[in-house]
């Protein structure tokens, strides 16, 4: 949760030889011929929905769309699926690695030169590309679908373009990547149990949401989570309630790390935002009645009206009962949902295509259909929704994971859980790298 703020927050966005290359491609390229890409930004819904889908080329004679698996992350088929991956990567490593791709390298389609040449090798060595097609220094359909695949199951969005953030990722050695499958295997076989009928999974490194019955993605939906500072915690909890059109209580933290600096720089920063101060007898305060060069504001609480065009939860907040005071909403600020790095928030979770979300949780609440949820929604009024049954939530720390369809998946360790953090990957490759061909 972060309030909507006149200027967008800026954070450091992370990501993180020929002879061999047609061996390595036969090791990982089968599996990945039909594979499923599990990724943000959409919905998981294969019904013909609103929400966008992922397609790409994948050769030059015909367009194919990637269809998204309906596994969940936490599953004994993830399960599978990981341990199959770590198998192969131990022969990518065992074969000496990947190639390097120069950072110096822009390409894109219609690229000529050797960069392209070493391009192709790494994303046939990796599985993204089949070892035919094409010739080897013409940034072509294939090589762009090869691109485009890769920068999927790392979470980037898929422009087929070769920028910064997907050359950074292509750099870290198979031998680090090997060491994130193997870390996170440990967490899904502690996920591979009876987590219920019904649930919803939140990836923080993913900054991702799905939710699932009977064994099943019904909806997936991208999210926002945790700064680096302000992070998501790791946790189990339930479901409970829907606030429609909640006021925003300010939290103390939020209070003293942004309230206070932005009421310094504008002293109409409240009042443009709707946001009232109240003292401790439930009294109106004036924003000109705080000393905003100290501390006092902590001493009041700040509540910001409803209204899903400026309340920082949106139109919707669901209730999760937990320690860390933490829960989900919708925002304003929708535009976060289409970025590669979506960790924003002061530890709560946005999310993206919320109605839909929202319609899933209610599903078993009598009185909860869509055209219920829409007009309590377009009242705007206060509104509260318990849910009949609870549904589990859990909050995981996945950065690395395969489905049955033989996707591999990779995200940055954005809090440094793995030990192999951005800064450490980076170092890693850089440490790894052999000479690159520009």
């Amino acid at each position: 949760m972060l309030l909507k703020l006149r200027m967008p927050d800026f954070q450091p966005r992370f990501s993180l030889h020929a002879s061999r290359a047609l061996a390595l491609g036969a090791i990982v390229a089968a599996p990945f011929a039909t594979a499923v890409v599990a990724a943000s930004p959409v919905s998981a819904q294969q019904l013909g929905g609103e929400q966008a889908e992922w397609s790409q080329p994948y050769d030059s004679a015909a367009r194919s769309r990637v269809r998204r698996s309906s596994t969940p992350i936490l599953s004994p088929a993830t399960v599978d699926g990981t341990e199959q991956a770590i198998t192969r990567y131990r022969e990518i490593v065992a074969s000496g690695g990947w190639q390097q791709v120069s950072p110096a390298a822009k390409l894109r389609l219609g690229s000529r030169g050797p960069a392209v040449a070493t391009l192709r090798q790494r994303l046939i060595q990796s599985g993204d590309m089949q070892p035919t097609g094409g010739a080897a220094e013409v940034y072509d359909s294939y090589v762009e679908a090869g691109v485009k695949r890769f920068q999927a199951r790392h979470g980037l969005n898929a422009t087929g373009v070769l920028n910064n953030t997907t050359v950074v990722a292509l750099n870290v050695p198979a031998s680090t990547r090997l060491k994130q499958l193997e870390t996170n295997l440990v967490r899904l076989r502690s996920f591979s149990g009876n987590l219920g009928q019904r649930y919803v999974i939140v990836n923080i490194p993913a900054a991702l949401v799905e939710t699932v019955e009977n064994g099943q993605v019904a909806t997936r939906h991208a999210a926002g989570v945790g700064k680096i500072d302000r992070q998501s915690p790791i946790m189990n909890a339930k479901i409970t309630e829907i606030n429609f059109n909640p006021f925003w209580t300010v939290p103390a933290s939020i209070i003293r790390k942004d309230l206070i600096p932005k009421m310094q720089a504008d002293p109409n920063y409240l009042t443009d935002n709707k946001i009232r101060i109240y003292s401790k007898d439930g009294s109106q305060i004036q924003p000109s009645q705080i000393n905003w060069r100290s501390n006092e504001a902590t001493n009041y609480m700040f509540r910001q009206d409803p209204g899903a065009d400026l309340n920082s939860m949106g139109f919707v907040r669901i209730n999760i009962p937990n320690p860390h005071g933490v829960y989900m909403h919708d925002t304003p600020a929708k535009g976060i949902f289409g970025d590669d790095f979506r960790f924003v928030s002061s530890g709560c979770v946005r999310v993206q295509n919320v109605r839909d979300y929202i319609a899933f949780l209610l599903k078993d609440t009598p009185g909860w259909d869509p055209e219920r949820i829409a007009q309590a929604i377009d009242s705007g009024n206060r509104i509260d929704a318990r849910l009949a049954e609870p549904v589990p939530t859990y909050w995981s720390y996945v950065t690395a994971w395969a489905g049955p369809d033989g996707m591999v998946q990779f995200r940055d360790d954005i809090y440094n859980r793995d030990g192999l953090g951005p800064a450490a990957a980076m170092a890693a490759a850089a440490a790894d790298q052999v000479p690159a061909a520009h």
